[in-house]
C-alpha cells in the first residue's frame, strides 16, 4: 500500500521500536508521512541493552503510549524451549536465534494494537532480508486484517547518508559513531547474536575478533575443562549443577559458561528465504551447550524409531521457524509431534566444556532404554538370545539376495 493512500486510512500505528538511529528515522517518518500517532513497543528478549533510553526517546517524539516490556522468560518458556525439543538446526548449523525471536515480537505488537485500537503495525526490517517475512506472516497469521508498513520498502532513504540527512533535518540525535559507515551490523538476544554485513560480506575472508559478543576465542579459553550437569524434564532443562532455575535464568548460566569457555561460534554462508545467499557470524554459547545435552538425554530415553522420524522431520521444522512460519497450522502439527516424544525424556547430563567443545561424559535417567543386561558382552543370563539374528539377518537379506540373483542375469541395480 502506497504511503499516499495509507495518510487519509492510517490513525494508529504500533511500530516495533528499539531506540536505536534506523528506528527512530522510521518513528520520525511515520509521524510526517503518514499523520498518524504512533505507539512505540520496545521488547526485552535479553539483547543486553538498557531499555529506558528508548523509552525517553520515544517521549522526546511525542509519543504518548509507550510500552517496555521484559519478555525475556516468555522468549525461553515459550519459543526457544520448544525449538530445542526438536534439536532444530537450520541447514545443520544455525540455532536461528533471530528467527524464534521474530514471531514474539509480532505477537505482542498485534496484542498491544488491539489493547491500543492501532490500525496498523510496522517494523523496520529491510527488503532483501527474512525478517520482513518472518514479521509480516505472523502479524497476518495473528490478525489478518491488519495493514502493515514496511518503510525500507516504501521510502527514498536507501542510504546512510540520506537517512543521517533526515535526522538531521528533523533533530534526531545520531551518536558519532553512527555518522561514519558501520563495520557490521547487530542483532542480539537471549539466545545468540548476529553480525553481518559491510566487512564481513566477504565469505573468503575470516571474521576479527572486534565482531564476536558473546564469546572468548577458543584458544584464549581455559586449559582445564569446566564440568557441570544439567536436570531435564520431559524435554526442557530445569537445573545446572543440580540448582533449579527458571528458563531465562538457565540460559543466562548457561550464556556466562559457553563464554568463557569459547562454545558457540559460527561463520555461516546461509540460504534466505528471500532468494539469496547471506553470510552471517554467529555466537550460541548457552545454545550450543543445550544442543548436546538435550541429545544425549535423548539418546537414552528416546524409541529408536521415534527418534529417527523426529530427526527426520527436524530439518523441515527448520525451515519453516526459518521462513517465518511459526504460527502455521503446520508448524503446530510437528510441535505436537515433537512435544509427544518428549514426555520420557527426563534426567541428567554430564558434560565437560573445554576450549569451544561440549563433550558428554555421561547420561542417566529413571525412563532409560539402555539396559546393561542386554548390551554386555559378559554373560548376560539369557536376556539375549544371540540365535535371534540368524533369522533377523536372512528376513532382511531376502530381498538382496533376490535381487543378486537378477542381477548375475544382468537385470538389477
Amino acid at each position: 500500500m502506497a504511503p499516499a493512500d495509507a495518510n487519509r486510512r492510517i490513525k494508529k500505528v504500533v511500530l516495533a521500536y528499539s531506540g536505536g538511529l534506523d528506528t527512530s528515522v522510521i518513528l520520525r517518518w511515520l509521524q510526517t508521512t503518514y499523520g498518524c500517532e504512533v505507539v512505540t513497543f520496545t521488547a526485552d528478549l535479553g539483547q543486553g541493552e538498557e531499555l529506558e533510553p528508548a523509552r525517553k526517546k520515544a517521549e522526546m517524539f511525542g509519543v504518548k503510549e509507550i510500552f517496555v516490556e521484559d519478555l525475556r522468560e516468555t522468549f525461553v518458556k515459550d519459543f526457544v524451549f520448544p525449538m530445542f525439543r526438536a534439536n532444530t538446526l537450520y541447514e545443520g548449523q544455525y540455532l536461528l536465534g533471530t528467527s524464534i525471536a521474530r514471531p514474539l515480537i509480532a505477537q505482542r505488537q498485534i496484542e498491544i494494537a488491539e489493547q491500543v485500537g492501532a490500525d496498523a503495525v510496522a517494523h523496520g526490517a529491510t527488503g532483501k532480508g527474512n525478517d520482513q517475512v518472518r514479521f509480516e506472516l505472523a502479524y497476518y497469521a495473528l490478525k489478518p486484517d491488519i495493514q502493515v508498513i514496511a518503510p525500507w520498502r516504501e521510502w527514498d532513504l536507501t542510504s546512510r547518508t540520506r537517512l543521517l540527512a533526515f535526522a538531521e533535518e528533523h533533530q534526531i540525535p545520531v551518536t558519532r559513531d553512527k555518522r561514519g559507515e558501520a563495520p557490521f551490523s547487530v542483532d542480539a538476544n537471549l539466545l545468540h547474536s548476529s553480525s553481518e554485513g559491510k566487512i564481513l560480506e566477504d565469505p573468503a575472508v575470516g571474521p576479527e575478533e572486534i565482531v564476536f559478543q558473546r564469546t572468548i576465542a577458543p584458544e584464549d579459553a581455559p586449559d582445564v575443562a569446566t564440568e557441570i550437569t544439567i536436570d531435564f524434564v520431559s524435554g526442557d532443562p530445569v537445573a545446572i549443577n543440580g540448582e533449579a532455575m527458571s528458563p531465562a535464568t538457565l540460559l543466562t548460566k548457561l550464556n556466562e559458561l559457553g563464554k568463557t569457555n569459547g562454545i558457540g561460534r559460527l561463520d555461516l554462508v546461509e540460504n534466505r528465504f528471500v532468494g539469496m545467499k547471506s553470510r552471517g557470524i554467529y555466537e550460541t554459547p548457552g545454545g550450543t551447550i543445550l544442543l548436546t545435552a538435550h541429545r544425549s538425554i535423548e539418546s537414552i530415553t528416546l524409541d529408536r524409531e521415534a527418534m529417527h522420524l523426529k530427526d527426520s522431520l527436524m530439518p523441515k521444522y527448520a525451515e519453516i521457524l526459518y521462513n517465518g512460519f511459526w504460527f502455521s497450522p503446520e508448524r503446530r502439527m510437528l510441535q505436537a509431534l515433537i512435544d509427544a516424544s518428549q514426555h520420557s525424556v527426563s534426567g541428567r547430563v554430564r558434560l565437560k566444556l573445554y576450549k569451544g567443545n561440549v563433550i558428554c561424559v555421561g547420561r542417566e535417567s529413571p525412563n532409560s532404554l539402555y539396559d546393561t543386561r542386554v548390551v554386555t558382552f559378559e554373560d548376560d543370563e539369557g536376556a539375549y538370545n544371540q540365535q535371534d539374528a540368524q533369522g533377523f539377518i536372512k528376513l532382511n537379506a531376502l530381498r538382496l539376495r533376490l535381487g543378486g540373483q537378477i542381477g548375475r542375469r544382468g537385470g538389477a541395480l
